[in-house]
């Protein structure tokens, strides 16, 4: 009758011989401390990388822009060239590693049609291309983004539909000079998993084009192994994320790459409208940079082959 009223727990429970007076402790399998713990978060390296990174690139943009102000006195393409430099710097100095597919067209008055989902954007492509940005009018009043874009001879416009004639034709008087821009036609950031529509009002100007040339990007690396879904808010720049903050936690990671995928140039007299255009430029950046996001070989695609017969 006792046995029966017992608790099962205590019915369980081995013989007071058999239990242990202390518990078991484990130690760990890779020995040292917090800070030599190679299996833990690395947050005192990433910390380290980070400030020397964006030390580096402060006191690079502080060299480079006495000296553009000055190439942008002079004649030559020495303002041009000098331009990709300084970004091809930056990416070096932030650690992003370039991986460029396709050829770079060599003809004036190139009008480049890019995906974009991030500041870093501006840098690899700045560092791939000798063209000058078409960016929204706020950029030109952050403080050093806004004289580092004016020394790059960006094309600022605004969202006013009363300034858009003044400021296609400022976009039109660049390409008639021989210059070649470089053109977001989503109109504002993605978060790096899908391409937004693109805009036809953006290619308004693509008729005073020698050449249309659509371009894919996609960052595929970090920490050397392929960038997943999960990763894409490292790279991705979008909503109301602060550019501060966005660029510590960047910078913190090691093994960063992007690869910019240059599709096949087309004839800007073989399009018949923008509209045309628009679909045809959405649907081939749009299948480059699937491409890439799914870590697939990634080949130029040809643009004529997306118009309509």
């Amino acid at each position: 009758m006792d046995a029966a009223l017992r608790d099962p727990a205590e019915a369980l429970a081995p013989p007071s011989k058999l239990r242990r007076r202390m518990p078991l402790r484990f130690r760990r399998a890779v020995p040292g401390g917090r800070f030599f713990d190679v299996m833990g978060d690395r947050s005192f390296g990433g910390r380290f990388r980070a400030v020397r990174r964006l030390v580096c690139a402060a006191l690079w943009t502080l060299i480079a822009i006495p000296i553009q102000a000055v190439l942008l006195l002079l004649p030559g393409r020495g303002k041009i060239t000098f331009a990709r430099l300084y970004w091809r710097g930056i990416c070096f100095l932030i650690g992003m590693r370039l991986r460029v597919v396709g050829d770079r067209s060599t003809a004036p008055r190139t009008l480049y049609l890019a995906n974009h989902s991030s500041w870093l954007d501006i840098l690899v492509l700045g560092a791939t291309l000798e063209a000058a940005f078409v960016s929204k009018a706020e950029v030109g009043k952050w403080p050093l983004i806004g004289t580092v874009a004016r020394l790059g001879r960006t094309v600022f416009v605004s969202r006013d539909r009363r300034r858009t004639g003044n400021e296609a034709n400022e976009m039109r008087d660049r390409l008639g000079t021989g210059d070649s821009l470089i053109l977001f036609p989503e109109g504002t950031s993605s978060d790096g998993t899908r391409v937004l529509p693109f805009r036809s009002s953006f290619l308004a100007v693509a008729d005073a084009a020698e050449v249309i040339h659509p371009v894919s990007v996609a960052y595929d690396r970090l920490g050397g192994l392929p960038a997943c879904r999960r990763d894409r808010p490292v790279f991705a720049w979008y909503g109301d994320m602060s550019i501060a903050p966005h660029a510590w936690r960047l910078c913190r990671h090691a093994g960063l790459r992007v690869t910019i995928l240059l599709h096949d140039p087309l004839d800007s007299s073989a399009v018949p409208n923008r509209k045309v255009l628009t679909a045809a430029a959405e649907a081939t950046v749009a299948e480059g940079a699937a491409m890439l996001r799914q870590n697939r070989e990634p080949k130029p695609l040809h643009l004529q082959a997306a118009l309509p017969a």
